[in-house]
């Protein structure tokens, strides 16, 4: 049996399409290559996938003497991920990006081990970028991502079966209004999870709100035609049961809402908190007529709930132009992309 070891982890827009591409797989031997955060959590779920720690080497986006240490740091990384991949002696390296993605490439590069890669953004992420000098081929979620690079293959993003199988739950007894779901991404977003504190009155008023608020952010809080969870172990139910959502812009999240059709309003974090990559996903989603768009700069209390307000009532549109993309046939087309690969 072939071995392969998939690598990424910092946030789940990371790890679950890298788990997604290991559904295909059944014919490997799967290894997970990850950092102390959730992954490590996450694969606990997953026992029939051997987890493996390498210490992930982080620049920071700002003047601190952290980043001088980064050469010592990779080095050290490099030479655990190099000793894991000789003990592991895998026939190939899927990477789903992520700092902690760049010193297993480095060191897969070195052992002669092929490395397929996956971009999920429109842009390609720090990490991606150096991860593109060692990888064979770089899928792309969006088609602009990789063109003019041949090492590049836009393939779509893969997304987990599970997600398609959701079913809808009854969390409120008023069955008259329709259902708002606010996600703040993986780790939770305060500026997103503020807005909805402070404007709960006016949005019970004309949704039922189911609100996941990330465990770093979660709070007691009680009111009527609202449900607040830190977290969620059936998104896929959450999902099923949500008419419009209010999201961050990671490429993982609005993907997989564009292949549920669901309606939506993205809020991408702003340049100051990321080299703006949600800010170019929002646009792109704006442009091709599947979102709302509302940038944190732009954002009041009385401009939050205009623009829910309009994805309500252009909810039917939104949904006829995400009708007309494609169904996502990336999962399978990664998956034979890596057995090729692999031999």
């Amino acid at each position: 049996m072939k071995k392969i070891v998939l690598c990424g982890g910092g946030t789940a827009g990371h790890v679950y399409p890298a788990l997604a591409v290991a559904e295909k797989l059944n014919d490997f031997e799967i290894h997970f290559f990850g950092g102390s955060g959730m992954e490590k959590e996450i694969l606990k779920k997953f026992p029939k996938i051997k987890f493996h720690e390498i210490p992930a080497v982080k620049l920071e986006r700002r003047l601190t003497p952290k980043n001088f240490l980064i050469p010592f740091r990779l080095f050290h990384a490099i030479k655990i991920a190099k000793k894991e991949l000789s003990e592991v002696k895998p026939d190939i390296i899927f990477s789903k990006g992520g700092y902690v993605s760049v010193p297993v490439a480095m060191a897969g590069k070195k052992l002669g081990i092929p490395i397929v890669s996956h971009e999920s953004d429109l842009s390609f992420g720090l990490a991606n970028k150096i991860i593109l000098h060692y990888c064979t081929t770089m899928c792309t979620t969006f088609e602009k991502t990789g063109k003019g690079n041949k090492k590049c293959v836009h393939t779509g993003q893969p997304i987990r079966q599970k997600i398609f199988d959701g079913q809808r739950q009854r969390f409120f007894s008023r069955t008259t209004h329709p259902t708002l779901l606010v996600l703040g991404g993986s780790l939770g977003a305060k500026f997103l999870n503020d807005l909805v504190f402070e404007n709960l009155d006016k949005l019970t008023e004309k949704f039922n709100v189911l609100h996941i608020c990330g465990k770093n952010n979660f709070q007691e809080i009680t009111h009527e035609n609202y449900h607040l969870m830190p977290f969620s172990e059936n998104i896929e139910d959450i999902f099923a049961s949500s008419d419009i959502v209010v999201s961050r812009a990671g490429s993982g999240v609005i993907n997989e809402l564009l292949a549920l059709q669901k309606p939506m309003l993205l809020v991408p974090l702003s340049k100051k908190a990321s080299r703006g990559d949600q800010i170019e996903n929002a646009k792109l989603f704006v442009e091709l007529g599947y979102a709302e768009m509302l940038e944190e700069e732009d954002c009041s209390p009385d401009k939050f709930i205009e623009k829910i307000e309009k994805t309500r009532k252009n909810a039917a549109n939104l949904q006829k132009n995400m009708n007309r993309t494609a169904k996502n046939h990336a999962t399978d087309e990664i998956a034979n992309i890596i057995r090729k690969t692999a031999k």
